[in-house]
């Protein structure tokens, strides 16, 4: 049997998975080179760049969690992702049923793709946030200077700028989906924001600068910025099933179902 190691035991969204897999958890990441490369670690957050890099070096297995991709457009943020060896899943299965999206879905009625929306008249900028910027080396200034010098270059359009602020304020009237309607957005450009998720499945076409779960369905040149992929209805609904299987709330973390729909369908 795999044993299981696992940071941070005060960690309410790390402890459940971790307890499902019987993971004895260690004091610092510093502290893997003294067990067996085979022993997976599970950890949460972007601020773990030093434990992803002891990983890799030590050709040792992780699952990350952080936040889930969709239905978490209220106060508490219920759903997390769990990712095997990544940030962001990446190996999209489109067999999967719908179930869960379902699931989800029926309390959520946006989630529903409701096919793209091509008349929109400006474009949304999604600025990355402190963690990731850090995570990827990245200064956040530079990025969204580089972005809006270059998207002027190759649209006449209007430009917004959103910026990463308190949980509090980006729920309710503050979320990405009424300002993609306030706003009639025609494209989303960011970072790997989750917003690249969010808008996609709103239909809103985007553009990402780096690797993340939308990446089959953005463009990532700038200079097509009035010509973006639009994938065809169905292909971006089974992506949005697989999304709901990558993700979990605390229940099915501490009863084993994440681990054991992680397993049964290779989720990466």
């Amino acid at each position: 049997m795999t044993n299981f190691l696992a940071l941070d035991k005060n960690d309410l969204i790390v402890k459940p998975f971790a307890e499902s897999l019987d993971a004895k958890f260690i004091e610092s990441y510093k502290l893997l080179k003294t067990y067996p490369a085979d022993c997976p670690v599970i950890f949460r957050g972007m601020a773990g760049k030093k434990i992803v890099t002891a990983c890799e070096k030590q050709r040792r297995s992780y699952y990350y969690i952080d936040t889930g991709y969709i239905g978490n457009m209220q106060k508490r943020k219920d759903w997390h992702r769990i990712v095997l060896n990544g940030m962001q899943h990446s190996k999209i299965n489109y067999a999967l049923p719908d179930n869960r999206f379902q699931n989800i879905a029926a309390s959520k009625p946006y989630l529903r793709f409701p096919g793209w929306k091509k008349d929109g008249k400006a474009i949304l900028v999604v600025t990355p946030s402190e963690k990731p910027c850090k995570f990827y080396g990245i200064d956040r200034n530079e990025f969204v200077s580089n972005t809006l010098e270059t998207l002027a270059k190759h649209t006449d359009r209007p430009i917004i700028v959103r910026d990463k602020v308190n949980r509090r304020d980006r729920v309710g009237d503050g979320s990405i989906y009424n300002q993609l309607d306030d706003d009639d957005i025609f494209a989303v450009v960011t970072y790997n924001s989750i917003a690249a998720t969010e808008a996609i499945g709103y239909g809103i076409p985007c553009f990402t600068l780096a690797p993340n779960a939308a990446d089959e369905f953005c463009e990532k040149d700038l200079s097509l910025i009035e010509s973006p992929k639009y994938e065809e209805t169905e292909k971006v609904q089974r992506w949005q099933h697989w999304l709901a299987y990558c993700q979990y709330v605390p229940r099915e973390m501490q009863d084993g179902t994440a681990f054991k729909l992680i397993e049964e369908h290779d989720l990466k």
